[in-house]
């Protein structure tokens, strides 16, 4: 019997240091996803992907008790064979803040992302991490131009956030601060950390003083060079929903009835932004149209913007936000998960010809999150068929890396 113990616990050890060892492998051999014309390469071949949003993450981390729920949403999206996640690494004044005030943080907030980051490496997902926000949620444009206006700056609305000095210096000292990190479990400095995608400027930024497109453009050209002038390493986007403006007038009857101020076409052709993003939520923006209406509009809008990525901006394309919410008249899961399975249909057909990267679900939570509960939140251990669907997609997309 005790020899037969000792073979169970030296096979037990042997088990885990080859488990650690492959683990080890693993991480060492990713390198930097890049892009070639309109694919992305991750260590020399095309990679495709199924990817998910869980905004929340950083938040939920930032208290080292509830860290589970971000390991568990790591763990079920890798068994669904998800490979990109995308979330926040800010959160500007107010509860839990990141960024307390300007330039000051909390460093407990700070771990949390630290947390989010390697748990992605630990499950080889790779991230895509957002700067600010466009909206009041987690501070974003509002809380700046507050901070700004308290600090004596001739600012009259948020979207003086795009051209203020002083707001461009807070936005700019953050960029510096979340990349030049060094993470406090892995010792890796953000810049220099594989396991991110890409960095995203803002997330859906848009402006009313100026529909064209044109203010914004500016802000984008200097962020996205000051970005590049610290990390040359991860790819960068806007973060943008897909909006057209006014260089090219026509492509203006594919949005929705109306412009946010925004330009899918010149915004995207800033030589530092590596890939173009849409997003689409029909249910909001045509509210009151069937269900065939919305997924015309959906047909059309993806369309449209994959032709525009390979033809015009010839950059690849990432579908990086697009759900059904339970709070949509009529709604079922039956329901999403058609809708999922559309969406993902147009996703693979539109992959095969390398245009398009892959999509990112809004939005993956685990069992006893109800307060970031928006209508689309997706548990997977508790909605066998969405899981189904999303883990065929997902085969699907690996699937073509070997093409």
């Amino acid at each position: 019997m005790a020899c037969f113990s000792r073979i169970i616990s030296f096979s037990v050890l042997f088990l885990l240091v080859a488990l650690a060892c492959e683990a080890r492998v693993l991480l060492q051999s990713s390198g930097f996803v890049q892009t070639r014309n309109t694919q992305f390469i991750l260590n020399g071949s095309p990679f495709f992907f199924n990817g998910f949003n869980s905004y929340w993450m950083m938040n939920v981390a930032a208290d080292p008790s509830q860290r589970s729920k971000v390991s568990d949403v790591f763990s079920q999206a890798t068994a669904a064979r998800l490979s990109v996640c995308r979330t926040w690494a800010f959160n500007d004044g107010g509860t839990q803040a990141l960024q307390i005030s300007p330039g000051v943080y909390d460093e407990r907030v700070f771990q949390g992302l630290d947390f989010v980051i390697s748990e992605a490496r630990k499950n080889g997902v790779h991230l895509i991490l957002s700067l600010s926000n466009n909206y009041k949620d987690f501070g974003g444009r509002p809380q700046y131009v507050s901070w700004a206006r308290n600090a004596g700056a001739p600012v009259n609305s948020d979207d003086d956030f795009y051209t203020n000095e002083v707001v461009k210096g807070y936005y700019k000292n953050h960029v510096k601060r979340v990349l030049t990190r060094i993470n406090t479990i892995t010792r890796v400095a953000y810049k220099d950390d594989p396991t991110i995608m890409a960095w995203e400027l803002i997330n859906e930024p848009r402006c009313q003083v100026d529909y064209s497109g044109k203010t914004i453009n500016g802000w984008i050209q200097e962020m996205a060079s000051y970005v590049k002038s610290i990390d040359n390493n991860h790819l960068l986007t806007v973060g943008m929903e897909g909006f057209y403006g006014d260089s090219m007038p026509e492509k203006k009857a594919i949005n929705p009835g109306y412009q946010v101020g925004t330009d899918f076409i010149s915004n995207h052709l800033v030589k530092e932004i590596d890939f173009t993003t849409i997003h689409a939520y029909p249910d909001i923006w045509l509210s009151g149209k069937d269900d065939s209406s919305q997924m015309a509009f959906m047909q059309r809008w993806m369309t449209s913007h994959l032709t525009d990525s390979e033809t015009i901006i010839k950059k690849p394309m990432v579908f990086s936000e697009f759900g059904k919410s339970s709070k949509d008249q009529g709604y079922s899961i039956s329901a999403r998960d058609t809708f999922l399975n559309a969406v993902y249909t147009n996703i693979y057909n539109f992959a095969r010809s390398g245009g398009i990267g892959g999509g990112l679900v809004w939005q993956l939570m685990v069992e006893g999150m109800q307060s970031y509960d928006d209508g689309y939140d997706i548990v997977l251990s508790q909605n066998p068929s969405t899981s189904g669907i999303i883990t065929q997609q997902s085969n699907k997309m690996i699937a073509l890396d070997h093409v």
